[in-house]
């Protein structure tokens, strides 16, 4: 993609406070990785593992950190998080597209919701009974804003994503393509004549700032809330259950699911495809690695894997078989301690 316009290397360098080396005044109007960068791009170098590739990158300047300062003559922005500059820099060049307020003409508002004269309300959109449509809202084609909705200033809602009744979502937040907030908690109860529906009374409350990925639900609150505090970025295809609150700055990658009553501490980082069950107390500042299955609460913050890497299926074969007979290993080895603890007859 190409931006809209172009910038100074300086201009960019001053959307990441980073320090320019070399020609501050090229222009640029694109990025591109090391390899695939052509004329009028910025690149960026965070791994050393690729730094044969920025001696011949075609790119017109570089993020680089102190580390690589005289990696290459190019002229470059220094700083000390490359990434997090590139990041920056790519919003600046790639801004959020703008929005018309006003509503469509085949949008559907009720008389009683309040919608701010700088809210966009896209086609075929629906907007309930009380709802509160702050400034600068965008509310996608096809989407359902429910009775009692609250959406703060500068919210974002991607085509046809869902919020049930009684939500509130927090200033700036983004919700992608067929997000569901609020759906019904997994709520029975068990009786003679089967599952009988637990009303699911609770709401979900979004903080300032948080990304919801395409796809993702986040139940309602059984009887308390549901809460994502602010910052919180949530990757594609999540499911996170009722009563569930996660802490402010947590990222969580896509096919996670966590389940009900479970309580994710601030500054945490899920992998992808990760497991949790219910009523668990993750602490502040734990890493989870990909595809691990969390069955206890975690008190220390530090990183926790529990996967089993892919083998041959022979291979597994034995290995699982291996595992079946550990309870008896383990009782061998039991009672053979106990011998050895045993003293010896005079």
């Amino acid at each position: 993609m190409e931006a809209a316009r172009s910038y100074t290397l300086r201009e960019l360098a001053e959307a990441c406070d980073g320090e320019v080396v070399g020609d501050p005044h090229v222009l640029i109007r694109g990025v591109g990785t090391l390899q695939q960068a052509v004329a009028g791009d910025v690149t960026f170098l965070t791994n050393s593992l690729y730094r044969d590739l920025l001696r011949d990158t075609c790119a017109s300047a570089v993020i680089l950190g102190p580390e690589d300062r005289n990696a290459t003559e190019l002229p470059r922005i220094i700083s000390a998080n490359p990434y997090a500059c590139y990041a920056r820099v790519a919003q600046r060049l790639f801004p959020m597209p703008t929005a018309l307020p006003g509503t469509h003409p085949s949008a559907v508002v009720d008389p009683t919701a309040q919608v701010s004269p700088t809210a966009s309300i896209g086609p075929q959109a629906t907007v309930g009974a009380g709802a509160v449509i702050g400034p600068a809202v965008v509310v996608g084609p096809g989407c359902v804003v429910g009775d009692r909705v609250v959406l703060d200033e500068g919210v974002r809602l991607y085509p046809r994503a869902v919020i049930y009744p009684d939500c509130r979502i927090g200033a700036r937040s983004i919700l992608h393509a067929g997000t569901v907030i609020g759906a019904d908690g997994f709520g029975m109860a068990r009786d003679a004549t089967g599952w009988v529906k637990i009303p699911q009374v609770g709401r979900v409350v979004i903080g300032a700032d948080v990304e919801i990925g395409a796809n993702t639900t986040v139940d309602r609150g059984a009887i308390e809330d549901t809460v994502i505090e602010d910052g919180v970025k949530l990757d594609n295809q999540i499911q996170i259950a009722h009563n569930c609150r996660v802490g402010a700055h947590t990222v969580i990658a896509g096919c996670t699911g966590i389940s009900g009553s479970t309580h994710i501490g601030r500054n945490c980082r899920i992998g992808g495809g990760v497991g949790m069950v219910g009523h668990l107390e993750i602490c502040d500042g734990v890493t989870v690695s990909g595809f691990s299955l969390i069955t206890k609460s975690i008190t220390k913050p530090g990183v926790y894997t529990s996967s089993i890497p892919s083998q041959p299926h022979r291979v597994w074969m034995e290995t699982l078989a291996n595992l079946r007979a550990l309870p008896q290993w383990v009782q061998k080895l039991k009672a053979i301690e106990q011998m050895l603890e045993k003293p010896k007859e005079e």
